[in-house]
């Protein structure tokens, strides 16, 4: 007897992420991976099958809808697993809005509500809505779903979810939704199976990779996250600049006469740490790096997430744990090291051990918050939510 599959995407700014997993008796179990960065030529598809991984260039290149590209990518999937088995696609999309609290089945209504939520989160929501319209050109029979970043956030009170501006456009949608939801999901159920205690408590987590942002947990509840209205808000992150005062927008535009187009680029592709160092956006590149550029772009990076770490504590009203998760929290010690440097006041303190090997606790005896490492799993969440979809539409026919 066969066993259902179900595939996953996880789209970034330019690359994807492909899961495939087994549904046994309700439960997702991941038994392949995929990745395609879309700025590659020729395109490459990154194949893992248990422990063997496959580099695989692809012949067909990028087009606006992506149909040659994912028919080449899943018949690649087809001569590893069983692709008949499919049952569903799950699909991470970065912007829920007000609309979305929860995972939905991806229905006309469900993808043109998507579509609108694409000014607001202008490089990623895109690739999600042609993965979805690729699907359903490929695959028309599958059930989609979609799971939503924002969704999580949704337990924010409106005080922490609105700005200081005329209060009609928070009625309009002009206020902070928070990003990063799937990733955070995950790590507030790893804390409740691995330090329950820990997970009823005041934490804060540091999702850091390309994207990057912080959350404050109350109990494993969503109560402030560093990103707002977009994903350009926060910390400074591989290309993206962080919180930044709205008056220079105005002065690029007024002053130094760029476009709307140049100002986005500007501030979503060319600011960060690629543009504090000017010499890369990767950190690990920096931190191999002698040049002060370099020094200072990391020192910058750890300067924020300590400060962002603290006012999210002030929103808690006290600090019990501190996780770092995602590439970099996941696998930088010299990035935690200076984060909890400058938060000592607060009571962290690092075993240094520990945080060098990558341990899963890194705080001392002695520290007064628990420091931990925690692997985050986004297609997981994805997985599981599609499962649910999935479940909830049987239930209804």
């Amino acid at each position: 007897m066969s066993t259902p599959l179900l595939l996953t995407f996880n789209p970034g700014s330019s690359t994807v992420k492909i899961g495939l997993f087994s549904v046994v008796a309700g439960e997702a179990t991941r038994i392949g991976q995929g990745m395609i960065d879309f700025r590659q030529k020729p395109l490459r598809l990154h194949l893992t099958n248990g422990d063997k991984t496959r580099e695989i260039d692809l012949l067909s290149t990028v087009t606006e809808d992506l149909h040659d590209v994912l028919d080449e990518t899943l018949g690649w999937f087809a001569t590893h697993f069983p692709l008949d088995d499919l049952i569903s696609v799950g699909h991470r999309v970065v912007h829920g809005g007000d609309r979305f609290v929860g995972p939905v089945a991806i229905e006309d209504d469900t993808l043109a509500a998507i579509t609108e939520l694409v000014p607001l989160a202008p490089l990623h929501q895109p690739q999600s809505v042609r993965l979805i319209r690729a699907i359903r050109h490929l695959r028309p029979h599958l059930l989609q779903a979609a799971s939503f970043d924002t969704a999580f956030h949704r337990t924010q009170t409106d005080l922490v979810r609105r700005f200081a501006i005329p209060r009609a456009m928070f009625d309009t949608g002009v206020k902070r939704y928070g990003f990063h939801g799937l990733s955070y999901q995950f790590v507030i159920g790893q804390l409740a199976l691995q330090f329950p205690r820990l997970a009823k408590g005041k934490v804060v987590a540091a999702h850091l990779g390309s994207g990057a942002s912080l959350c404050a947990f109350d109990a494993g509840k969503s109560c402030d996250t560093s990103m707002g209205f977009s994903t350009l808000d926060g910390i400074p992150m591989a290309t993206r600049c962080g919180a930044l005062d709205a008056g220079v927008v105005l002065h690029l535009l007024k002053q130094q006469g760029m476009s709307a187009r140049e100002v986005e680029d500007t501030l979503y592709e060319k600011s960060g740490l690629l543009g504090v160092s000017g010499i890369s956006a990767d950190s690990r590149e920096l931190l191999a790096s002698h040049r002060p550029e370099a020094r200072e772009a990391l020192e910058l990076f750890a300067f924020r997430i300590a400060g962002e770490a603290a006012r999210l504590a002030t929103t808690l009203g006290g600090l019990e744990g501190l996780v770092f998760t995602a590439g970099i929290g996941e696998h930088q010690p010299e990035t935690r090291a200076a984060v909890c440097e400058r938060l000592a006041w607060l009571g962290v303190e690092l075993d240094r051990q520990s945080n060098d090997g990558n341990a899963r606790v890194i705080s001392s005896a002695r520290s007064q918050v628990t420091v931990l490492v925690l692997p985050t799993d986004e297609e997981q969440i994805i997985a599981n939510e599609a499962v649910e979809v999935l479940h909830s539409e049987e239930a209804k026919s």
